[in-house]
């Protein structure tokens, strides 16, 4: 699954390990996230999307 996570990280200015701690998760859940190694759960995608103000779909896209 394609991933905006880390271009929507950076435009806030964010590291890896304050957006974990703002979703509660692992750096290493966000860093897996973003190098396309794992799908989030449809919880965590949800909370991915409202932190950011934002849809599921604004933030991933199935592979082409």
């Amino acid at each position: 699954m394609k991933s905006r996570l880390r271009d929507l990280r950076t435009q806030q200015g964010w590291s890896q390990g304050d957006m974990a701690d703002k979703l509660a998760v692992s750096r290493q859940t966000v860093n897996a996230i973003e190098t396309e190694k794992y799908d989030p759960s449809l919880p965590l995608a949800f909370k991915i999307a409202k932190l950011f103000g934002c849809t599921i779909e604004d933030v991933f896209a199935p592979e082409a």
